[in-house]
């Protein structure tokens, strides 16, 4: 199914919350069996994701704003270096 689409579909919520995702949505999320959803609220609208897709969306975000070449354990070693400089204060 192609991200162009808008198709509106209805679930029904039990009493405590849970809810089954229509197989409709399960596959545009790229989702077979379980795994984890994950949930933006954005003003008065809920949009859904899968993690993969969230993980996604965040590496590109920051490959297109990255301003270094630094590794990730490069990156983890400054975090913890400033982690440790905010503990001595």
């Amino acid at each position: 199914m192609g991200c162009d689409m808008e198709i509106a579909l209805d679930a029904r919520m039990a009493h405590n919350g849970r809810l089954v995702l229509p197989k409709m949505v399960r596959e545009a999320l790229g989702m077979a069996g379980s795994g984890t959803v994950v949930f933006s609220i954005e003003g008065n609208q809920v949009k859904l994701s899968s993690i993969q897709q969230s993980v996604k969306r965040a590496q590109d975000l920051y490959r297109l704003y990255a301003t270094n070449d630094a590794t990730v354990d490069e990156f983890i070693a400054e975090r913890r270096a400033e982690a440790a400089r905010d503990d001595e204060t």
